[in-house]
C-alpha cells in the first residue's frame, strides 16, 4: 500500500530541477501513505515526475522500489494496493519468457501490461489498486483505478499542467495549485455527506471513477473510458442467474470468500482483523482463521455509550474463533480529540461520522500489525442494510394512501422526540428507534423505490436551495434510464449503493482512515469474483423476510454460533446527538454562527440555523445533517 503523485506538461515545458522539487513536494505531502521509503523517477524532455511513497508489504527490499520501470524500458509505474494473484501471473509469465528480478507484484504487474497490454492485463488482475503508468511510446499518462473503487486517483489541470495523485492532499501541495470550491458539487456533498465521483470539492480537479481508465497527454482533454462495468455484471447475473439450491450456493460462496480471504493474508510484514462481532467482520475473522497457523490478531473498539458499544459482541466471537483479540476502550473524550484533525485526514468535505470509530480501531491496530482485513463491503453486495428490509414494505403499506395523509403521518412521527421513542421501546429489541422512525417519516411521501432511494440518501434534501449559486449536477442516483432493469426495490437499493454510497462513502472513509496512520486495509468480500456470484444469486438467498445476508450468515453459522451475533444490527459509529448538546456545543457554535455563515458565502444560514436550534431543544436528531455543515466548516479552515 502506497501512494503516488505526478505532473505532466508539454516536453520541455519545465526543467528538470523544477519538476523534481515540486513532485517532492507533492510525495512528502501524503508521506502518511508510504512512510517506508520515497521514490522518484523525472523525464523533463517528456514532460513527466513520479513521485512515490512506499509502506512496504510484499517484498520489502530495494527490488520492490517504485516508480518501476519496465523491463523493456517503455512504462513506468506508480502505484497503490495489492495484485493477491501476483505469483499465478508471475508463473504464466516466466513460462512465456519474462524475467523477473525481485518478489514485488509490482515488478509482475508491469510483465502483465507488457506481455497482454493495459486492458488485457487489467482483466486479469485480482486486487485493489490505483495507479499512474507513464508510456514512453505514446507520450502518455495512464491512469487506474480498480473494478470496485476501493483505491483512490484525482486528476486536474493547472493551467497547461497535469496534476494527479492518491489525495487531493498532493495536488494542492503543488506550489502554483488554485483551487475554486465547485458550488455543484457541494450541493451533493450535502445531500450525500461526501462528494462523489467523478467530483471533487475543486471544480478543477475530478475523481476516476471505479472500473476506469484517464489518458492524460499534455494539452489535450482527458479520455476517460470504463475498462469493467458492474452495470454490466449485473445484467450478466440477472441473465444467466444461479441454478442450485441454497445449499449449493452456500457451499460455492464459501469456497469464493475462503480463497478471497485466504489471498489477502499474503504479506511479508504483520497482519489482523477488524472484528465488530457483526456478519461481515466476524465471517471474515472466521475464514482467515481457518487459513492461519496461529491465531489472528483481532481488533476492536468499546465506547462509554452503550447504544454505540459492541466490544463484548465482538470479544465473544474472537473467544469462539480462538483469536488473539484486543479491545480498546475508547472514552468520550478520547473519541471527540480526534474531530479536530478529520478535515486535514479527509482532504475535502466529509461527514460520515463513523469516521472517528474507524480511525481509532486502525490507530490501535497500526500498533501491531501493518494490514487489517475489514469486513466492508458485506452490506451492498449481500443486501445487509435495514433500509433493504423495510422499503418495499413501506411502499406497500403506504403506496396507496394519498400523499397528504402521508405527510401527515409523517409529521405525527417526528412529532414525538427521538428520545421519547426510545423511552417507549426500551422492552422491543430495537437500537435507537425514535431516529430510526424519524428517518421513516422523511421518505413516507415517497412514490416509488428510486423516489424513496433519493430521500434516503439525501442528509439535506434543500440542499440546492442551501448552496448560493449551486444546483445539483447530472450523477447516477438522478439517471434512472441507466440503471439496470432490476424490478426487486431492494435489489436496484443494492446496486445504486454499490456504484455510489460503497465507494464515495464506506471506501474513502476506510482508505482515509487507515492510510493516515500508515496501514493497508483490505476487502476481502469485495473481491470481484464474490460480486459477480452475489448478483446472480436470487433475491431471497440474500434477503428472506425480515433476514437480511441470508446466504452469508449460513456460511457464518458454519464457523460461528448463530447467538453469538445474531442482534439487532447497530451502525459503527459514535454518540454525535449528544456531543453536539454537551461537550461539542460550543465547538459547534462557533462553527455555525450566523455572521460566519453568510461571510464565507456558501450556504444560507437559515435552514442551518433552524436545524441547530431543534436539536438542542432535542425536538429532532439533526446530528447527521448538523455533522454535514460542521465537517464543511472544519474543512474549510484546513483549507484556507
Amino acid at each position: 500500500m502506497c501512494g503516488f503523485a505526478g505532473i505532466l506538461v508539454a516536453a520541455g515545458g519545465i526543467g528538470a530541477d523544477r519538476l523534481t522539487t515540486d513532485a517532492t513536494a507533492m510525495g512528502a505531502a501524503i508521506r502518511h501513505r508510504g512512510p517506508d521509503s520515497d521514490g522518484l523517477f523525472v523525464d523533463a524532455g517528456a514532460g513527466i515526475a513520479l513521485s512515490h511513497r512506499r509502506l512496504a508489504i510484499i517484498d520489502l527490499s530495494p527490488t520492490g522500489h517504485q516508480p518501476m520501470t519496465s523491463a523493456n524500458d517503455r512504462h513506468v509505474i506508480a502505484y497503490n494496493g495489492e495484485l493477491y494473484n501476483f505469483v499465478a501471473l508471475r508463473d504464466e509469465l516466466r513460462a512465456k519468457g519474462h524475467g523477473f528480478r525481485g518478489r514485488s507484484d509490482t515488478e509482475v504487474m508491469l510483465a502483465a501490461i507488457v506481455e497482454w497490454g493495459l486492458e488485457g492485463a487489467l482483466g486479469r488482475f485480482v486486487g485493489m489498486f490505483a495507479f499512474a503508468l507513464w508510456d514512453r511510446a505514446e507520450r502518455c499518462v495512464h491512469l487506474v483505478r480498480d473494478r470496485l473503487g476501493i483505491k483512490p486517483v484525482l486528476y486536474g489541470r493547472q493551467g497547461d499542467t497535469w496534476l494527479f495523485g492518491s489525495e487531493l492532499t498532493a495536488l494542492r501541495a503543488w506550489p502554483g495549485f488554485q483551487g475554486t470550491i465547485d458550488r455543484d458539487a457541494l450541493v451533493l456533498y450535502l445531500k450525500r455527506n461526501c462528494v462523489p465521483a467523478p467530483h471533487s470539492i475543486y471544480a478543477e480537479v475530478k475523481k476516476l471513477p471505479p472500473g476506469c481508465i484517464a489518458t492524460l497527454r499534455a494539452g489535450h482533454e482527458p479520455e476517460v473510458r470504463p475498462w469493467w462495468s458492474l452495470a454490466e455484471v449485473v445484467r450478466a447475473g440477472v441473465e444467466r442467474p444461479f441454478d442450485g439450491d441454497e445449499a449449493e450456493a452456500a457451499e460455492h460462496l464459501e469456497h469464493l470468500l475462503s480463497q478471497a480471504v485466504g489471498d489477502r493474508l499474503v504479506a511479508d510484514v504483520p497482519l489482523g482483523v477488524f472484528l465488530s462481532g457483526g456478519i461481515d467482520s466476524s465471517l471474515v475473522t472466521a475464514l482467515a482463521q481457518a487459513r492461519h497457523g496461529s491465531p489472528m490478531r483481532t481488533f476492536s473498539i468499546g465506547q462509554e455509550d452503550p447504544r454505540y458499544d459492541e466490544s463484548g459482541d465482538a470479544a465473544r466471537v474472537a473467544a469462539h474463533i480462538g483469536s488473539d483479540h484486543r479491545t480498546l476502550m475508547v472514552s468520550d473524550d478520547a473519541a471527540r480529540e480526534v474531530v479536530p484533525t478529520l478535515g486535514a485526514m479527509y482532504d475535502e468535505p466529509f461527514s460520515d461520522s463513523s469516521q472517528i470509530p474507524t480511525f481509532l480501531v486502525s490507530r490501535m491496530a497500526r500498533e501491531d500489525v501493518t494490514v487489517a482485513l475489514s469486513g466492508d463491503g458485506g452490506d451492498e453486495v449481500f443486501g445487509g442494510y435495514n433500509r433493504y428490509v423495510w422499503s418495499r414494505r413501506v411502499l406497500g403499506a403506504t403506496g396507496w394512501l394519498p400523499g397528504g395523509v402521508r405527510r401527515g403521518l409523517g409529521g405525527a412521527i417526528t412529532a414525538v422526540p427521538p428520545d421519547r421513542w426510545d423511552a417507549m421501546a426500551r422492552l422491543l429489541p430495537h437500537r435507537n428507534l425514535g431516529d430510526k422512525l424519524h428517518k421513516l417519516a422523511g421518505v413516507l411521501d415517497s412514490d416509488d423505490a428510486g423516489a424513496l432511494y433519493q430521500r434516503l440518501v439525501s442528509h439535506w434534501p434543500e440542499a440546492e436551495a442551501m448552496v448560493a449559486g449551486g444546483s445539483e449536477p447530472d450523477n447516477l442516483v438522478r439517471r434512472r434510464d441507466s440503471w439496470p432493469n432490476l424490478s426487486n426495490p431492494a435489489a436496484q437499493m443494492m446496486y445504486l449503493d454499490a456504484m455510489t454510497y460503497l465507494p464515495d462513502d464506506i471506501l474513502t472513509k476506510v482508505d482515509r482512515a487507515s492510510m493516515a496512520v500508515s496501514l493497508e486495509a483490505r476487502v476481502p468480500l469485495l473481491d470481484h469474483r464474490v460480486v459477480a456470484f452475489a448478483w446472480t444469486l436470487p433475491q431471497p438467498f440474500k434477503i428472506a423476510g425480515t433476514v437480511t445476508k441470508r446466504l452469508l450468515r449460513q456460511v457464518l453459522y458454519r464457523h460461528v454460533p448463530p447467538e453469538l451475533v445474531e442482534r439487532p444490527k447497530t451502525g459503527f459509529s459514535v454518540p454525535i446527538d449528544r456531543w453536539l448538546r454537551g461537550p461539542l456545543r460550543d465547538w459547534a457554535e462557533a462553527l455555525l454562527d450566523e455572521s460566519r455563515l453568510k461571510h464565507e458565502g456558501f450556504l444560507d444560514p437559515a435552514p442551518v440555523r433552524a436545524r441547530w436550534a431543534d436539536h438542542l431543544s432535542g425536538r429532532r436528531n439533526n446530528q447527521y445533517p448538523l455533522w454535514d455543515v460542521l465537517m464543511l466548516q472544519s474543512w474549510l479552515e484546513t483549507a484556507r
